[in-house]
C-alpha cells in the first residue's frame, strides 16, 4: 500500500516528467545543453570561494561579515541537504524514466534536492543581505543554475524548487544567528 508520501512524489513526479519531455524534447535540447553544461559548472563550488577570495583581496567593506554569513550557509545547508538527499532518496530523471537521458554524468546517484541550486541560492541570499545592488545578478545566476540542472537531464524541476527552498533558507537562518 502507498503512503501519503509516495503518493504525494507520485503526483509530484508526474508534473515533472511532463516538464521534462517538454523541455528536453525540444529541437534545440542538444545545443541549450552545452550551454547548460557551463552555467551549471559555476555551481560546483570553486566559484563561490573565488568570489569571496577576490573581496577580500580587494579589500572590499563587509567582506568579513559577509564571508562568515556565506560559510555559516554552507555549513548549515550542506549537512542538511546530504541528509535530505539520502534519506529521500529519489532516483536521478534518467534513472527514473526509460525515456529521459542525462547530458551529464551526475556526481551521486539520488536528486531530491538540488545540491547545486541549494548552494547558488545560499550564496545568492548572502549576497544579497551585504550587497543589494547585486542582487538581481545573483538571484538570476542561481535561477540559470537550477534551471541547467533541468536541461541537463540530472535534476527534476521540484529538484530545484526544493534545492531553492533549502539554499535560501540556510542563508537566513545563518543571518539570523550571526
Amino acid at each position: 500500500m502507498n503512503t501519503q508520501r509516495e503518493k504525494t512524489f507520485d503526483k509530484l513526479t508526474g508534473y515533472d516528467l511532463r516538464a521534462m519531455h517538454w523541455l528536453l524534447g525540444r529541437p534545440s535540447a542538444v545545443r541549450i545543453a552545452r550551454i547548460a553544461r557551463q552555467v551549471s559548472r559555476l555551481g560546483d563550488g570553486p566559484f563561490y570561494a573565488v568570489v569571496a577570495a577576490l573581496l577580500w583581496y580587494l579589500s572590499v567593506p563587509e567582506v568579513a561579515a559577509f564571508t562568515q554569513l556565506l560559510l555559516s550557509a554552507f555549513l548549515i545547508e550542506l549537512p542538511l541537504y546530504l541528509l535530505l538527499k539520502n534519506m529521500i532518496r529519489r532516483p536521478r530523471p534518467a534513472d527514473a524514466v526509460e525515456s529521459l537521458s542525462a547530458f551529464i554524468r551526475p556526481s551521486d546517484r539520488f536528486s531530491f534536492p538540488s545540491g547545486h541550486t541549494a548552494a547558488a541560492f545560499a550564496f545568492a541570499v548572502s549576497v544579497a543581505a551585504f550587497f543589494p545592488a547585486w542582487a538581481p545578478l545573483v538571484f538570476a545566476m542561481a535561477i540559470a543554475i537550477g534551471l541547467s540542472r533541468v536541461l541537463l537531464g540530472v535534476h527534476f524541476p521540484s529538484d530545484i524548487l526544493a534545492g531553492a527552498v533549502l539554499g535560501s533558507s540556510a542563508a537566513l537562518l545563518a543571518f539570523a544567528l550571526i
